[in-house]
């Protein structure tokens, strides 16, 4: 609800839901109660503040191990016996940052629609994922628990919870599907944007678990223990600048704890419904400011082309370019990188599920920001204060840029969303390998069958 007026809403900051000796999995703390007042929010796991966590004016003043506590939005009017659909948001940042207390995940307008609303912290980075230690999803896992069990002493249906999430959040609710241990705790979910490629396999988590060890100076995991969380955070810090594919250094790995070896084929044979997307141009969040892409030319995109596709630089490039003719030369190499990172694979996911008649709803979010110029397009994040109606807030202008209309965007997105977890099934016919229906939002919204099939197809 994007009004002027701010809603009748109840609101919790830093309930603990657990505490956890590092490297160990999480150990629940007794819950005593609906809280008599707000609160404050919680630490936020060890990281170095990334792009979104400065904007919002975030320090390392603000980190803890003793990180995992969780935030609840609720209609002032709910109390047991309300038995209001729960929306359990789980926070983006590559598994490096963020926490569920970021201003961005204000989710007061969200719960004004009808819904108790939690976000969540869990560990990050090397403390929340090396190796075979998922203690991160365990930590999610963890929270889940505690809905289930409590969230109904603030009106929540613990027999109704959908989990979202965006970026790496996006990942991690596909990666909860595919667990043992998250069954039941949740019965829908909605992925923006994941970044699905961040999965990995144990082996994989061990090459990177031994370079952290190596950047650390340690011998493994006893050695870790010893350290500083600031030495920690250095040795993270070496690892995250070494050459990666799919930036996976530090994320959930499959055949580790609480998660099966082949995490997308169970994600695939999930019956859960699914509702999941991404925006029209991911990578422009990560290369318009990049120095790196600065004079970008024609020679460096028809390289680049060659690289990544060989014999069909000529054919991808006439798709690229026919699709995007507004597009300089490095938003050329975001365009692929987007479809390669983001949009492919969750296209292949969901073509997977469909085989198997498993419900599943594509959107794809098209509405370009004006900010800095609009050079961002439809970036990485940019649906984030849709999803949490926010878009007229304090701050929006600085990611969105100025202009009419969001709020109705944002009401759509925001509506789409909390009917889905109210009913089970979004408004626009399930997606499908023939007609591949998408619904397109932006400031027309509409079904589309298989939006831009021949950039779907050189990809597939």
């Amino acid at each position: 609800m994007s009004t002027d007026t701010a809603p009748a809403v109840s609101r919790w900051f830093g309930i603990r839901f657990a505490t956890a000796a590092r490297f160990e999995p999480p150990v629940r703390v007794p819950f005593t109660g609906v809280p008599a007042d707000s609160g404050t929010p919680g630490p936020i796991a060890p990281q170095t503040p990334g792009m979104l966590e400065q904007m919002f004016g975030q320090t390392a003043l603000d980190i803890s191990e003793d990180c995992l506590s969780l935030n609840v939005f609720a209609p002032a009017d709910a109390g047991p016996g309300s038995a209001l659909p729960v929306l359990h948001w789980i926070h983006g940042g590559a598994y490096v940052n963020g926490s569920g207390s970021s201003p961005f995940y204000e989710a007061s307008n969200l719960a004004a629609r009808g819904h108790v609303v939690v976000t969540v912290n869990y560990r990050l980075g090397a403390l929340g994922y090396l190796g075979a230690g998922n203690w991160g999803t365990l930590d999610q896992i963890c929270g889940l628990e505690w809905v289930r069990d409590n969230i109904g002493a603030f009106g929540g249906d613990a027999g109704n919870v959908t989990i979202f999430g965006e970026s790496a959040g996006g990942s991690a609710v596909l990666s909860l599907m595919a667990s043992p241990q998250a069954a039941g705790l949740f019965h829908r979910v909605v992925a923006q944007s994941p970044s699905i490629r961040q999965l990995r396999s144990l082996d994989t988590a061990n090459d990177w678990a031994q370079k952290f060890f190596e950047a650390a100076g340690v011998d493994g995991l006893d050695g870790a223990r010893a350290l500083s969380v600031e030495q920690v955070l250095e040795a993270q810090g070496k690892v995250l600048t070494m050459r990666s594919t799919n930036y996976d250094m530090f994320s959930p790995a499959g055949g580790g704890d609480a998660l099966p070896h082949d995490i997308l084929s169970a994600v695939a044979a999930s019956p859960v419904p699914l509702l999941m997307g991404t925006t029209r141009d991911e990578s422009r969040l990560f290369t318009t400011f990049d120095p790196s892409m600065a004079g970008c030319d024609e020679e460096r995109w028809k390289q680049f082309l060659e690289t990544n596709f060989g014999d069909r630089a000529d054919e991808a490039r006439a798709v690229i370019e026919s699709h995007r003719p507004e597009a300089n030369h490095a938003q050329l190499i975001a365009a692929v990188q987007t479809e390669h990172a983001f949009r492919a694979p969750a296209i292949e996911l969901a073509e997977r599920r469909a085989v198997l008649g498993n419900p599943t709803w594509k959107y794809w979010f098209t509405f370009a920001s004006t900010a800095f110029g609009g050079v961002l397009g439809s970036c990485h994040a940019l649906d984030i204060p849709f999803v949490f109606d926010n878009a007229t807030g304090p701050g929006s202008e600085f990611l969105l840029g100025e202009g009419e209309g969001r709020d109705v965007i944002a009401a759509r997105f925001a509506g789409e969303v909390s009917a889905f977890a109210k009913g089970g099934a979004a408004s626009w016919p399930a997606y499908d390998g023939t007609k591949r229906a998408t619904l397109r939002i932006d400031h027309t919204t509409e079904v589309l069958h298989d939006p831009e099939s021949p950039v779907r197809r050189l990809f597939s």
